[in-house]
């Protein structure tokens, strides 16, 4: 059933796409030089590669119109490739999936209690299947093949252009990562698509059910990651078409997970004893390793999204390391002077707020922009978790919005502010910040809201009051730790 609810969205979204023009190209011959993409993608906006040409187009007259590069991917020779820059992009690939595993699952785990570990691991685990499934599908497809301004297409369902062919030594790309084989784009992409959904189990922590999750997570990728992504990162989506700048998923990601979490957390609604005793959690070693995964993984998560190994890849992998440590320190200042105690827990959050909010700018901004960001980003995520938190008065159990939404929002706009032109070769607008990440806050937090309500309707959400006080490892899995 769920797999038909995607194929079933996935239609709904074609009936507003535009009609696809016929893939005109042969496979076997090669692809002309590469060309400038757009410079909001997520990949390096050098690559880029045209389409082979047709038998017909190579019998043209001299004086004849050129061709428009193909937004499809093409197959290419094999020896197109880079093998720097594909084995970057492999490793890259490699260190965002440790992200989601095991980094955030020992993030999440060691924050809440006990009987609600393994719980957590499960659904962290959960969605890291499934979306890898929904990503062949047609997640990949929605997100980064040719559709109108709005979605992409089903073009690429089943991962149909993906190709390797040996013997013809040839091997497809995506445009917008010409130098690596699509193989290698899909992975890396499909990394992000895991851990997008995966951070939104934080808000609704120890009371959300198990059977729930796969309903919720499968609508929302295809209804709401999908868009999204391509909205920014398709050189065709709206948000690309304005000059937004988003390197690495600063609103795709964290802006876009940070508020269906807190809508999430509305809609759920708060745990037993939230707000009358202390929800103490279970073990903060488990914490700091996953925080530290995380700030390694994040190396990979911005530097790979230059698409190469080059300057920029470098560049990012620099401040990207500058802003989580700025914005650690940040936080434990603000902790300090505010609680008069500095904590475990205060760092690992605030190393995470800096990794937030540097992502949309880790393409477009050098060293000392970066601490400034992380800095900013600390105590501004501090007071996301504290102080905001408190006013909206929901139970965001982890502070995902706290985090990843503050955090996300810092960064989008002082991406607009702070962009350098010669690190990222565009201006930075901070109205088209705004309108990015306002464009982001608003149909997340909707589509969220509906797609909620409508598995409320079909199964419900929450686990009972019995299976809550019993913790979701026993009341769900059958486990526990002892």
């Amino acid at each position: 059933m769920i797999l038909r609810s995607v194929i079933a969205a996935a239609s709904l979204f074609m009936l507003v796409s535009a009609p696809l023009p016929a893939l005109s190209q042969a496979a076997s011959e090669p692809a002309a030089p590469a060309s400038t993409a757009a410079s909001t993608a997520v990949v390096a906006p050098e690559a880029q590669v045209s389409p082979p040409a047709s038998p017909a187009a190579s019998a043209a007259p001299l004086n004849a119109p050129a061709t428009a590069p193909s937004p499809f991917p093409s197959n290419v020779p094999v020896a197109q490739l880079s093998a720097g820059d594909t084995a970057w992009m492999i490793a890259a690939s490699a260190l965002v999936l440790l992200m989601t595993l095991p980094g955030l699952a020992l993030f999440y785990a060691g924050m809440v209690r006990k009987k609600n570990i393994l719980g957590t691991m499960a659904q962290v685990i959960a969605i890291c299947s499934l979306v890898s499934v929904l990503w062949l599908v047609c997640g990949y497809s929605l997100a980064f093949m040719p559709g109108n301004a709005w979605i992409g297409s089903l073009h690429a369902a089943w991962l149909d252009t993906v190709r390797f062919d040996k013997a013809a030594g040839l091997v497809s790309v995506h445009p917008l990562a010409a130098t690596i084989p699509e193989s290698v784009f899909v992975m890396f992409q499909l990394t992000f698509a895991i851990i997008t959904p995966a951070l939104i189990v934080g808000a609704f922590a120890e009371r959300f059910r198990f059977s729930a999750l796969f309903w919720f997570i499968t609508l929302w990728v295809v209804l709401v990651y999908a868009p999204v992504a391509h909205w920014v990162w398709s050189p065709e989506g709206w948000l690309a078409s304005m000059g937004a700048l988003d390197f690495a998923g600063g609103t795709v990601v964290h802006i876009n997970a940070g508020i269906a979490g807190l809508v999430a957390a509305w809609m759920v609604g708060p745990r037993q004893g939230f707000g009358r005793v202390a929800l103490m959690p279970a073990n903060l070693g488990y914490t700091l390793i996953g925080a530290a995964l995380l700030w390694v993984g994040w190396i990979g998560f911005n530097g790979g999204s230059a698409a190469a190994a080059d300057g920029r890849a470098g560049m990012a992998m620099l401040v990207t390391h500058i802003a989580a440590a700025a914005a650690a320190l940040s936080w434990m200042l603000v902790e300090w002077l505010v609680r008069r105690t500095p904590t475990l827990l205060g760092l690992c959050s605030g190393a995470v707020a800096g990794l937030v909010a540097i992502t949309p700018a880790s393409g477009f901004v050098g060293p000392k922009a970066a601490l400034l960001i992380g800095l900013v980003a600390g105590a501004g995520c501090y007071w996301g978790a504290t102080g905001l938190k408190r006013r909206l008065g929901k139970d965001d159990s982890l502070d995902v919005f706290g985090v990843h939404g503050v955090g996300g929002l810092i960064g989008a706009l002082l991406t607009g502010l702070l962009a350098d032109p010669k690190i990222g070769g565009v201006e930075g607008s901070v109205l088209t910040q705004a309108i990015a990440a306002g464009a982001t806050l608003v149909y997340s937090g909707l589509m969220t809201a509906l797609i909620l309500w409508v598995v409320k309707m079909l199964i419900g959400l929450r686990v009972t009051e019995r299976q809550e006080q019993d913790g979701l490892d026993l009341s769900q899995h059958g486990e526990r730790v002892e």
